[in-house]
């Protein structure tokens, strides 16, 4: 029987080559048995780097809505850090549609946007401030239009650009702040802030394969620290209540 020219690819090696390596790094890795060759490797990790921030970017926020949503408050949580994750979210989205990018450019960063504006809703719901949380998403929603629209200056737009980076790591150090002086974490996601640290270690590797030592480098090393902070103080504060509890039992 005659055989086609055209080689099957085992469903294993076809994933790898479409999301993680060219064919002469699986050749390196799975044919000739190493696993140690330099220039592969950080192919390798820096495809493996883009998938994680883009999981990163869809999921970062789905624990946290579902955490507060189940729990029917949002004790500990900080609006001021929400609003500033959200003006961080913003940023290259309205950049994105005023200077007419393919949606496919954005769109993921959309989701992860609306879920930060559901966060900011629902803590002002909870908080009896049901009608302020309404006004808030409508006038970010006109915000966000306005922004896009040609009646935004380019120079608003670059200054958002350069500012982002202060808006990550403060969201980060008010939630700390917030942390220690209420002396509890409350609804704040372990799920979610592991998310956030392992998608900044993904940051900080590919800006450095991209640009080397520079202050969007740093700002990623110190959003990975804080997310660190905040996960030792999700440890503690849940452990010592867990610790009282038992004493009083």
């Amino acid at each position: 029987m005659a055989t086609s020219g055209v080689e099957t690819l085992s469903p294993t090696k076809q994933f790898l080559l479409t999301y993680l390596m060219p064919e002469k790094c699986y050749d390196r890795f799975f044919v000739d048995i190493n696993f140690m060759h330099v220039p592969c490797l950080k192919i390798v990790l820096s495809k493996f780097a883009g998938v994680w921030i883009l999981l990163g970017v869809v999921l970062a926020q789905i624990p946290q809505v579902w955490t507060v949503w189940k729990a029917g408050n949002a004790e500990g949580l900080s609006l001021t850090s929400l609003l500033l994750q959200l003006y961080v979210l913003t940023e290259p989205v309205v950049y994105c549609m005023a200077n007419n990018f393919p949606v496919s450019a954005w769109s993921e960063r959309v989701f992860t946007l609306l879920q930060t504006l559901s966060l900011v809703f629902l803590l002002l719901r909870y908080r009896g401030d049901t009608a302020k949380g309404l006004l808030v998403v409508v006038a970010y929603c006109g915000a966000v239009l306005l922004l896009a629209s040609s009646l935004t200056p380019p120079s608003i737009l670059s200054g958002m650009q350069s500012s982002v980076i202060g808006a990550v790591v403060a969201s980060k150090a008010v939630q700390v702040w917030t942390n220690y002086c209420s002396g509890t974490t409350g609804q704040l996601s372990g799920l979610a802030v592991c998310l956030g640290f392992t998608g900044s270690l993904s940051l900080i590797f590919t800006s450095l394969q991209e640009t080397g030592q520079s202050l969007s480098t740093l700002s990623h090393a110190l959003a990975s620290c804080l997310c660190c902070l905040l996960l030792a103080q999700i440890w503690y504060y849940r452990y010592r209540t867990f610790s009282v509890k038992e004493k009083e039992e």
